[in-house]
């Protein structure tokens, strides 16, 4: 299975899906070789830590629940035990699944997060947390989808993972008009510096929380991944950016491409800006070097004014242009794995995903929720089709 944050190459191989009608299904995590469970570790290892397996909670065959494979996998599909709850500390619950959409300019937006069947049985939050809000009005107005993830087998990684999506997202909202505008006018690096800031600011928070809370900072995290969608129906830019682990993914042609960008390396960057490929360095088209002193008193910084300590993970961005039929996927690791690792899972959804018309929301939900047999985590997909 592919590191989720492995860098996308010119020229490395699609995922694969199958071709033709009737093109047979591949039966995953059955069969030869050692039993899988909950995330892709297997079972000889889930007991080697000292934690149940799957295999010790056998599912009811339920009609209708999708999956792949020769049967359905152990866990229960449906909800099984709520999470703990505390009187005084209700906010701090969250759904078994959330799930929503919306339709601006020629893109077509699906969101949906749901707990895992790991979870649902154990009676565990949702560590993932889902986050769409919408900035400014008419055509100035900036779509912010945000994904987060809290770390595993931690106590309040959902509510890291909150705090993640919940200040990314006030810091978006505050700058929604420069940010707006940079995308419209397609300013990648200052798109990429600004945000960049805003990224470091909000894990600054999370190790002040952690300090607050008396846990080291690996306690109390979450990787980040957002979207960035202008209102503008001329504009195709669609903007990426976050830290740690999850995908991006672009299905077109019928064949999906892993659009992970990679980790910055100032060796390979160009002044040109390159579609899809992040964006140039600190230069303008007439390589004036942006940190020199022209003699031009210095604006308001638009993002953060305080300086911030730098991530331990790398910042991935992306901006690339669009292309009708195009649909772009956006997901925490509990798809993303699956996804790049299950050759089956990836061409049912490419057939699922591959015509002109998104579905609707039930439909969306179902399709994100298609069971395979060894991943049992949360799973949170932003599917954008563009007409």
């Amino acid at each position: 299975m592919s590191d989720p944050a492995s860098p996308a190459r010119p020229g490395a191989p699609r995922l694969p899906v199958l071709e033709g009608p009737g093109a047979p299904v591949q039966a995953v995590g059955w069969g030869a070789g050692e039993p899988r469970a909950e995330g892709g570790r297997s079972v000889v290892a889930l007991a080697a830590a000292g934690r149940d397996s799957a295999e010790d909670f056998p599912a009811p065959e339920r009609p209708g629940v999708g999956y792949l494979g020769a049967g359905p996998p152990t866990y229960d599909p449906e909800p099984t035990a709520l999470p703990p709850a505390h009187a005084d500390r209700l906010r701090e619950l969250v759904a078994d699944t959330v799930l929503d959409g919306a339709r601006y300019g020629t893109y077509t937006l699906r969101a949906a997060s749901v707990r895992g069947d790991s979870g649902r049985y154990r009676g565990e939050p949702r560590r993932d947390t889902l986050l769409t809000a919408r900035f400014g009005e008419g055509d100035a107005a900036l779509i912010l989808v945000a994904v987060a993830t809290g770390a595993r087998a931690t106590e309040g990684a959902h509510l890291a993972a909150a705090d993640a999506c919940h200040w990314i997202g006030g810091a978006v909202g505050r700058s929604h008009s420069r940010l707006s505008d940079d995308i419209r006018a397609g300013r990648r690096g200052d798109l990429k510096a600004g945000l960049q800031r805003l990224t470091d600011r909000g894990y600054g928070k999370l190790r002040a929380r952690a300090a607050e809370l008396g846990l080291p900072p690996e306690a109390y995290t979450a990787s980040l991944r957002c979207l960035l969608l202008s209102a503008d129906p001329d504009c195709r830019t669609r903007v990426f950016f976050g830290v740690g682990g999850g995908g991006l993914f672009r299905l077109r042609d019928g064949a999906w491409q892993d659009l992970e960008p990679a980790a910055p390396d100032p060796a390979a960057l160009t002044c040109d800006p390159v579609v899809g490929f992040g964006s140039r360095p600190a230069e303008t088209p007439r390589r004036d070097r942006l940190t020199v002193d022209l003699g031009i008193p210095t604006p308001p910084a638009p993002y953060v004014e305080e300086p911030v300590p730098p991530q331990a993970e790398p910042f991935r961005f992306r901006a690339s242009v669009a292309l009708p039929g195009d649909t772009l996927l956006l997901c925490s690791p509990g798809l993303a794995e699956p996804l790049r690792g299950v050759p089956a899972l990836a061409a049912e959804l490419a057939d699922r995903w591959g015509s002109a018309e998104p579905p609707g929301l039930a439909s969306y939900l179902a399709d994100t929720q298609l069971r395979v047999k060894g991943y049992a985590d949360d799973r949170t997909a932003v599917a954008v089709w563009e007409a």
